[in-house]
């Protein structure tokens, strides 16, 4: 018997509320490319990211191109802030099933001489931010009981083989991988599917500061640190965002209901697991 001919899908798909997206770090990078995928594919996206000017910014040159776009500005390590951005997106749009957690950080350096500031922040950003804003679309946003949700977290291949002088970014990052996979049985009999989305490397704002990084722990050149990090892919260049972002649109659709509790690379055939 195929999907189409099951008793009863036809009329839950259609009796379903329409999909609402919120979407953090979603300015700039994969974010964006995120924003704009599901926007197009008509999905009310609220977005987030730290900065109010550049919020508002995004959301008017997104909103000049007749997509339906809204956002606030909030800080993903702050319970308080996450609070206020689920509310406003709730206020604005209805109960979210969408979530894209895609807010993050870079950081490392050698493991010997990291601070603590460094550490702690890293891991507040890239895990903890996941889980307080994850907790609070569960509850406030009403994903946990929306019957039909999706949780895909942009996690990393890093945080599945590991980073030289990125322990910071590959502890945030495995755990970002094991949280989904918990959550994602947690909530399997309920329908809503988690799953975490895994680029390698992908030309964005923040993959210009990691070379930079690079550059500077290794007293290298970053184009030296370029050709290194193309070396290592089999494809021989850099994903893009818009690659990235194919999948976690994929990953909304009717199609993906029974993919749950995966981490998917998008690497060009850098991760093999």
């Amino acid at each position: 018997m195929t999907t189409a001919d099951t008793p009863g899908v036809a009329e839950h798909r259609a009796a379903r509320p329409p999909r609402v997206a919120l979407v953090t770090g979603g300015t700039s990078g994969i974010g964006l490319a995120v924003v704009v995928r599901l926007a197009r594919r008509g999905i009310p996206v609220f977005l987030c990211a730290r900065t109010a000017e550049q919020v508002a910014s995004t959301v008017k040159e997104l909103r000049d191109q007749g997509l339906e776009v809204e956002g606030q500005a909030a800080d993903v390590r702050s319970t308080e802030s996450v609070a206020a951005l689920v509310r406003t997106a709730v206020d604005r749009y209805g109960p979210i099933n969408v979530l894209v957690n895609n807010a993050g950080r870079s950081g490392g350096g050698r493991t010997s001489q990291l601070a603590d500031a460094l550490w702690d922040d890293v891991i507040d950003t890239n895990l903890n931010g996941v889980f307080r804003v994850t907790r609070e679309v569960l509850t406030t946003g009403g994903l946990e009981h929306c019957g039909d949700g999706r949780v895909i977290n942009i996690a990393s291949t890093g945080g599945k083989q590991g980073v030289p002088l990125g322990a910071p970014y590959s502890a945030s990052k495995g755990g970002v991988i094991s949280f989904t996979k918990a959550l994602a049985k947690e909530l399997a009999t309920s329908g809503v599917t988690v799953n975490a989305v895994c680029p390698g490397y992908v030309e964005t704002p923040m993959a210009v500061r990691v070379r930079q990084a690079y550059a500077s722990a290794r007293g290298l050149s970053e184009d030296e640190v370029f050709t290194e990090f193309h070396a290592k892919i089999p494809m021989g260049r850099y994903s893009t965002p818009e690659e990235v972002a194919g999948l976690v649109d994929y990953l909304v659709t009717d199609t993906a209901a029974s993919i749950t509790a995966q981490a998917l690379n998008v690497c060009g055939g850098l991760g093999i697991f």
